[in-house]
């Protein structure tokens, strides 16, 4: 079923699909292919779950209208994977989300974009350097993509108005960091604002890493201004090195602790920039090649069409899993059994809140398991 006809009924089922308990990302768009609708999918779930011995219930109805009326009341839209208007890059990445909230102009992300991101504690220097570049980058018809967070965020959102996307952790009407709410609100009327959490959901620390999936996915390079080791900004990074796009860094004083992750990432493999005119010539003749080689960057994040759920017996890989992540294909050649059988025992694992999923096509145990 295409977006085109999709009736309410059926855009309904799907908020209420994706709602629903232990369903993410790539369960959702197994169930939708293998049972051709939401509303199929849903009426599916009982006897998908009664193998767990578990009394398996879907979101409540009521909490899907509330969430609606919600969304209206925000003035944002709900946007569906399969809708014209959804952006085709993050479509290309595993896990696309298959709902996203939105308020603004969509088509801001048609263009070329490049995400922009960098530290909350930002030097002031690296904030007027993030600020000229984000619009010296939307002077060449660039959109910049960033995340609403104070320091680097906020000052390439400023530079780049209107072509400019922020993508947040929480819900579409809640603003976060409180003090980036007028911010919010621009980005909202004359950018595009993008929430993959449902209305109402305060920021928590697992959202940021969703969101940040969802930055590298939009755009066809990440650029790094400023970030210590190990902080988000990198892990968008590498989450945008893994899903095929360009990974490009400012490289700053190796006596600035707030410098040390983008000379990291420089070390190992990402491409070195020092000016806007860098960036447009890298990814204005972007083939889909990145010229980035991270050293520790996984094959390309996608989600593949030929793993369809099996339709027969789940395949027995529960001795195959432990807390440590392994990757789906390896699952499959070490079963001995169809890459159907192995996703239908991850689903029912995965509804049974017992399967977490990690990038690159891995998964693992939960941890209390």
């Amino acid at each position: 079923m295409t977006a085109s006809a999709l009736t309410q009924e059926e855009a309904f089922a799907r908020i209420r699909l994706l709602r629903s308990p232990n369903i993410g990302p790539v369960s959702y768009h197994q169930l939708l292919r293998r049972f051709g609708s939401a509303q199929e999918a849903l009426g599916a779930l009982p006897e998908l779950t009664a193998r767990g011995k578990r009394d398996y219930r879907p979101a409540p109805l009521d909490k899907i209208e509330r969430e609606i009326a919600a969304t209206r009341a925000a003035g944002a839209r709900y946007l569906f994977h399969d809708m014209a208007d959804y952006p085709p890059l993050l479509a290309e990445i595993e896990g696309a989300p298959p709902i996203l909230t939105t308020q603004g102009d969509a088509s801001l992300a048609a263009r070329p974009c490049v995400a922009m991101v960098g530290a909350r504690n930002a030097s002031a220097a690296a904030v007027k350097l993030a600020r000229d570049f984000a619009a010296a980058l939307a002077e060449q018809g660039f959109t910049v993509v960033s995340g609403l967070a104070r320091g680097i965020d906020g000052a390439c959102h400023e530079g780049a108005f209107p072509a400019t996307v922020g993508v947040i952790a929480s819900g579409i009407d809640i603003a976060y960091p409180p003090q980036h709410a007028k911010l919010q609100e621009r980005i909202a009327n004359e950018g595009w604002l993008v929430a993959e959490q449902p209305p109402g959901t305060e920021p928590r620390g697992s959202h940021f890493p969703s969101r940040n999936r969802i930055i590298a996915g939009l755009a066809t390079g990440t650029l790094v201004v400023e970030a210590a080791p190990k902080s988000g900004s990198l892990i968008t990074a590498r989450l945008a090195g893994e899903a095929g796009r360009e990974v490009m860094a400012i490289p700053g004083s190796p006596l600035d602790a707030r410098s040390h992750g983008c000379n990291a990432l420089i070390r190992e493999g990402a491409v070195l920039v020092q000016s806007p005119e860098d960036i447009v010539e890298l990814l204005s003749g972007f083939d889909g090649t990145p010229r980035t080689r991270l050293r520790d960057g996984g094959a390309a994040l996608h989600f593949d069409e030929d793993w369809e759920l099996g339709e027969g017996e789940p395949a027995d890989i529960a001795d195959l899993l432990t807390t440590a992540p392994v990757a789906v294909d390896e699952l499959i050649r070490q079963s001995g059994t169809s890459a159907g059988a192995v996703q239908l025992a991850l689903l029912e694992l995965e509804l049974a809140g017992r399967l977490q999923r990690h990038a690159g096509g891995r998964v693992s145990l939960g941890a209390t398991v």
